[in-house]
């Protein structure tokens, strides 16, 4: 019997998974040997919300705080973020399921704000239903972006698998466009293609480059291009190579912090858990790169938050 489109669909939404589940278990080794690596001395470390928030107002722009990594401690965690100074955290979804958490999320914590899409590592066929869900997602108040969607060629060197990253990323593109909301962009090892898509189909787009990766160079064009953007806990570390140069050198006006938690922990967190209260860590190293207080720096980026996704 030939298969069924809706069978096909279903048994590739079922090897995504899978696949999702293998990458989540080497990111979780991954964190395991970073902590190990970590030579912070444990008893000087201050953690953020023991630091005081006097005159510190943060945003952290990007983060992914539905999934079970908090469920033990959401609320807890919340509170740690407030008192560390952060006055908003931007969770988004990276699936279906993810982007469903996060819309109830947002719609029960004042502080935080939601995004809805699907990541390319995540990537399958989308029908209608699925354009039809996201875009009935941003009806509501607080939700602000589409998000978390682009391209990833560091997991998928498959070309037919490329093929549907590119594929679903231009289309929520194209929902957004519709939809007149800004866009969150995940780019890791796809700079050629991303950069051919945003200035093609994406020309109209407009929104952020999250946890960039990039050179000067691309991000000179992106900047031309009107695009933000952020910057994560590998601004701390030791081999950050070219990102604290582009920091120093782009415009204040563009600049975000964001944590993408639980991944990519500042120092002298690397390889724990990350959580929203650390983008504090980023944002006193972005400051010091370009020769600012924390609350200069603060104020700036917070500003940049409020603007490219309407924060209220």
């Amino acid at each position: 019997m030939a298969e069924t489109r809706a069978e096909k669909v279903s048994d590739l939404g079922a090897r995504a998974a899978a696949e999702q589940k293998a990458r989540k278990a080497a990111r979780d080794a991954s964190r395991k040997i970073e902590a190990k690596e970590t030579t912070a001395e444990k008893s000087k470390i201050v953690p953020p919300w023991e630091m005081g928030a006097d005159g510190i107002e943060l945003v952290d722009t990007h983060a992914h705080i539905d999934g079970e990594d908090f469920d033990a401690d959401r609320e807890e965690m919340l509170a740690r973020t407030k008192a560390a100074g952060i006055v908003a955290v931007v969770t988004f979804g990276d699936t279906m399921e993810a982007s469903a958490r996060a819309v109830s999320l947002a719609a029960s914590h004042e502080t935080v704000f939601a995004g809805v899409g699907v990541h390319p590592e995540n990537a399958f066929p989308f029908t209608q239903a699925e354009i039809d869900r996201l875009a009935a997602w941003t009806k509501e108040t607080r939700v602000i972006a589409i998000g978390e969607i682009g391209l990833d060629y560091y997991w998928e060197k498959d070309e037919e698998k490329r093929a549907l990253q590119r594929k679903m990323f231009t289309r929520q593109l194209a929902l957004a466009r519709d939809l007149d909301m800004p866009v969150c962009i995940h780019d890791r090892e796809a700079h050629g293609d991303l950069m051919t898509i945003l200035k093609t189909e994406g020309r109209k787009n407009r929104g952020v480059i999250h946890c960039f990766s990039g050179s000067w160079e691309m991000a000179k064009e992106l900047l031309k291009l009107g695009w933000y953007l952020g910057v994560d806990g590998p601004l701390t570390y030791k081999n950050a190579a070219k990102l604290p140069e582009i920091v120093e050198k782009m415009p204040a006006d563009r600049l975000l912090v964001e944590t993408d938690c639980p991944y990519l922990s500042p120092l002298p967190y690397r390889g724990k858990r990350n959580e929203p209260a650390y983008v504090r860590l980023t944002a006193e190293r972005a400051a010091e790169i370009r020769g600012q207080s924390l609350e200069e720096l603060a104020a700036q980026t917070t500003k940049n938050a409020r603007t490219v996704y309407n924060l209220k």
